[in-house]
Order: C-alpha cells, then structure tokens, then sequence
C-alpha cells in the first residue's frame, strides 16, 4: 500500500496539512475545530452545526447554499460534531470535483476554499448575533435528536454505560449534549460559543487529492485569511483505574436486553502497546472471527450480536450485547470466559494471523476514503503521535501471542450495564 505522507505547514493561526494523492477523482477539504470536552459549553458546540449549515452573509438562506454547491458541480458538504477521547471536534467538510476532469475549469479549487471560508467564518448575522428565529428552531431540531437516542436501544444502552463508568470525567460528558441546557441558550449566547470557536479553538485543515502543494498553501494564504488567537491545548486521556466493578440495572418495555461492559484498558493512540490492544480488540470481539462472536453468538446462541470495540484516546474498551432477558447470567459468565481464555494465553496461530491481516484490511479500507485519510491522520493530532500508514502495518504485524496476553492482562473490567425488560429479573445484577 503506498504510503501517504501528511506534508504540514504550521501558520500561526492554524496547521495545513496536504496529503496529496492519485487516488481520488475528487478533492476533500476539512477544518476541525477543536478544544477539551467542557460541560458548560458542549450544549452550545453540539447546536453550532444545525446553524451554521442554514446561512450565511453571502448565502442567507439553506437554499441559496445548495444553490451554490450546485454551481461547484454538485459539490458535498456538512458540518458535524463529535467526541475523540477528550476532546470535542467540530469539522466542515467539503468534497469537491477535481478540476482537472473538468473541461475549461480552472479555479473550482479556489473557489470551493473561499465557500468553506464564507461557512465558517460570515454566518447569518441579525443585529451582531444568531437569528433568533433559526437559533429557535434548531433548538427544537437537537432536543428532538436527543430525545431520539432512547429508541435507539443499543447506542442508548453504550451512551448510559459511559455516563455511568466516566461519571466526573470528562470522557463521560455527552457529545450531543443536554435537553435541560437549552432553554438557556439563545441567538446571543451561541454567537458567543461560536466566537470562541473561530477565536481560540485549535484549527486543523485538510486538503486530500489530486492536488500540487504550491497551490494549496497559495490559495489558503489569499483566500482564507483569517484573524484568531488560537488558546487551547487538546487534553490527553485522564488515567482512571478501574477500581471495584459496578453493575447497573435498568428497565424498559423491551424484548431484547441490552448487556453492555466497560473496560479500562490503560492504553491509548501514543503507547508502545496500542498496536497489542488492536490484536487483542480484534480477537476478543471485533471481528466475526473473534471469540465473542463465535462462542457467544453462534456456539451457544446467546446473543442476538456479541461484538467490542475500544476507544484509542481514552482508554476504554467496550463489548456489546443483545440478549434474552432471561439469560443474562450465562451471557455474562461467557462473555468474561472469552476475557480470561486471552489471559490465559489461549490464541491460535490461525487467530493472531486472521485478526491481524483483518485489522490491514480494515487500515486498508479506511484509507480508501478520502474523509477516512482525513479522520485517520487526525487521530495522530489527537493521539500525540505521528507515523505513516506503513509504521502501522508493521507494528501491527509484529505482535506476538505474549503482547496480546500481556495487553489482556492488562485490562479490565470497570462497569455492567443492564438494559432489560420490566419482568427480565432472575439474575444477580
């Protein structure tokens, strides 16, 4: 696979970061905005996206933007937020056609710069604030998000498994944030958060594709010109030990309970044993051919779907599972067996070789996707580690059957969470 190179400019206001490539028939462009997670504003950061992506100066109204990036032939665009380790992220992210596949056009690149630069920088302004009127309907467009959450039984019963385990962490605050904030929020308030954004957060762009790196770092510099005094620094995983297990029970009118579990894994993006938790993350559940799957799912049928995942800049593994109600204490019991089976150095050759060709593939996969080159080199910026796609690879595939039972050893088990039915008792949590 060859290797892609981040080459970075650091200005005083901002990093470029050009990762030219071949690829891809078209050029993405994204700026992530970032500062550590914070309760009092993430409300705030979580509604920022539904307004920004409704006007601007130029373009004041959601039409008047599509119409726009139909003149960019058909150009995607969106703005989202999001959570990584400790950090919350707010990225505008913009796909634009290649301009060399174009006849006749020339500055569709520049142009698709100066678009992002109107987006986040001239928002729709009434009298030096938010439009009241939108602030108030995308108010109602979030609480109606939020409160959606509870119907989405799985990401609900994982979202209630972090609240419960990162309890006074700031891991543990919600990314989407809270109903109860919104009714102080308003079109002043907001514009605020969002001064402080464009002010003072740290601003990471990315430029992926067919693309000649003079070029890039000249446009930027005539057509995003941007006056900021960046202040923040990103915030590294706090080390939390496990500590004594908790179990928390909770009750809905459900079929299919929901058996959650939270580890501390002690490892994050920068250690020397992240590629041993990838191994280990990989046999233990997170892929079909890892032991969750095939001795709770499909030998002893307990589970709808057995499957775990780890957090790179927390610290934190997860496993996921739907269950019966009334199997919960066999569920569990062959669940932590799985656990303990890597402890105990129980892994095949066919295992350790099958999850680290599966964890190549996935790297493989995600780098087929220009959004997914982006995420993946920003991880390095979060994690406080840089390496190319290629020092991944090896490390993965230097790790031996003793690092994984190593890494096994090392993790454990922090929180239980129940998701059951209002009659799923019988069982010891």
């Amino acid at each position: 696979m060859k290797t892609l190179i981040d080459q970075q400019v650091d200005y005083e206001t901002y990093q470029l970061h050009m990762i030219p490539t071949t690829k891809f028939k078209t050029t993405t462009i994204a700026l992530k905005f970032a500062r550590p997670i914070e309760r009092e504003t993430i409300t705030d950061r979580a509604l920022l996206p539904f307004v920004l992506q409704k006007g601007t100066e130029k373009y004041p109204t959601e039409r008047d933007l599509r119409l726009e990036l139909d003149e960019l032939y058909g150009s995607k665009f969106s703005i989202n937020g999001a959570k990584k380790g400790e950090n919350h992220i707010i990225t505008f992210t913009l796909d634009l056609p290649n301009e060399k596949f174009i006849d006749g056009e020339s500055d569709l690149f520049q142009r698709g710069v100066q678009f992002l630069y109107e987006v986040a920088n001239r928002p729709k302004l009434v009298e030096q604030a938010f439009d009241p009127n939108l602030v108030g309907k995308e108010k109602e467009t979030l609480e109606n998000k939020i409160n959606s959450i509870i119907d989405e039984k799985m990401q609900y019963a994982n979202l209630r498994l972090v609240d419960e385990m990162c309890d006074g962490e700031s891991f543990g605050i919600r990314s989407h944030g809270y109903v109860e904030d919104l009714d102080r929020i308003d079109e002043q308030s907001l514009y605020t958060t969002y001064q402080n954004m464009i002010q003072h957060d740290r601003l990471d762009i990315y430029v992926v594709g067919d693309v000649e790196t003079e070029t890039v770092k000249e446009t930027f510099e005539s057509h995003f010109p941007i006056n900021r005094q960046p202040s923040v620094d990103l915030k590294q995983a706090e080390a939390v030990d496990a500590g004594d297990i908790d179990t928390i029970t909770e009750q809905q009118k459900i079929q299919q309970a929901k058996l959650h579990f939270g580890y501390r894994t002690h490892i994050t993006y920068r250690d020397d044993d992240y590629p041993a938790l990838q191994v280990f993350n990989g046999i233990f559940g997170g892929f079909p051919h890892s032991k969750l799957f095939l001795n709770v799912r499909e030998k002893h049928s307990l589970a709808y779907y057995a499957a775990s995942r780890f957090e790179s800049h927390k610290g934190l593994l997860f496993v996921f599972s739907g269950i019966a109600p009334d199997t919960y204490d066999e569920a569990k019991e062959i669940i932590l067996a799985q656990h303990e089976s890597i402890q105990q150095g129980d892994i095949s050759d066919d295992e350790l070789d099958q999850t680290k060709k599966a964890i190549v593939h996935s790297l493989k996969e995600t780098l087929d996707r220009s959004r997914g080159v982006i995420d993946w080199h920003y991880q390095q910026v979060i994690g406080g580690k840089s390496q190319t796609n290629d020092d991944v690879i090896q490390a993965v595939e230097a790790v031996t059957k003793d690092d994984v039972q190593r890494v096994a050893n090392q993790v454990s088990l922090d929180t239980i969470y129940l998701l059951t039915s209002e009659d799923g008792g019988g069982h010891d949590a």
